[in-house]
């Protein structure tokens, strides 16, 4: 049985920034977000850019049979080659860059695509889950035992990505298909939440708030209120009956 996606995005400029480089992009199929990096406003650039092109997938993809994986990476790699072209027409944006986290949906099932330390969570059965891997320093550093989560979530170096969609060499996503229930709640968001907030909070609000729009206009208010360091941009999204509607209408600064 197919079901919908009942969805609301959000983002905010922060407290302490004068523009907002990141880009998001919500669907009845797709969910998207991309923070951008690079002086000259070329960070805004290449995480628009990105986004534009899986605009693009949304409105080609075939309603039915479509290969999500395959479709989404190939978007996610498309997206790398033009921001190589925007720096061969201007050398200045050299080293442009954005995080991109994806979610491509077929009312069955998820494909995910992730570079970066934007991330997306799931909240199944009342626990929440993050279902990507933060390319950066201090997660590697985790992963290979030198410090806990704990230290991480403090460390001075935890911004410090190792792998982006990037205008130099050819970036490749973490891939993953994941079949989706009834209930389930998806949220996808650039680090200036997860930054400010912790996964207790975060569980917190995407369970007391049951309307996306409301969920989502509350984290990116206790991230302004934290501080606002970043930019902050939030998705949520919960799968619901093929009856029920699927916008919620929370899109500040967001496409759809």
């Amino acid at each position: 049985m197919t079901h919908n996606i009942r969805y609301a995005a959000g983002s905010d400029v922060g407290r302490r920034r004068e523009q907002n480089e990141d880009s998001g992009y919500v669907s009845a199929r797709m969910l998207a977000i991309a923070d951008g990096m690079g002086g000259h406003a070329a960070g805004e650039l290449a995480s628009s850019a990105t986004i534009a092109v899986l605009r693009e997938l949304d409105a080609s993809l075939p309603e039915a049979g479509a290969d999500l994986e395959t479709a989404l990476e190939a978007a996610v790699l498309e997206a790398g080659r033009r921001l190589a072209e925007l720096v061969e027409i201007d050398p200045a944006r050299r080293g442009m860059g954005t995080t991109v986290t994806a979610m491509l949906w077929d009312g069955t099932k998820f494909a995910l695509a992730h570079l970066g330390d934007s991330r997306a969570y799931l909240l199944r059965d009342g626990a929440l889950y993050q279902i990507t891997k933060d390319h950066t320093l201090v997660q590697s550093m985790v992963d290979e035992g030198r410090i806990t989560e704990d230290q991480a979530a403090v460390h001075p170096r935890r911004s410090m990505v190792l792998r982006v969609l990037g205008s130099e060499g050819r970036s490749e996503p973490d891939m993953s298909l994941r079949e989706a229930e009834l209930g389930d709640r998806y949220m996808l968001c650039s680090d200036g939440l997860t930054d400010v907030l912790g996964p207790e909070t975060l569980h917190e609000i995407l369970t007391t708030y049951a309307e996306p729009d409301a969920a989502v206009g509350k984290l990116i208010e206790l991230a302004n209120e934290g501080g606002g360091p970043d930019n902050v941009t939030v998705i949520v999204a919960d799968v619901v009956p093929p009856d029920e509607s699927t916008s919620s209408m929370y899109r500040v600064g967001v496409g759809s």
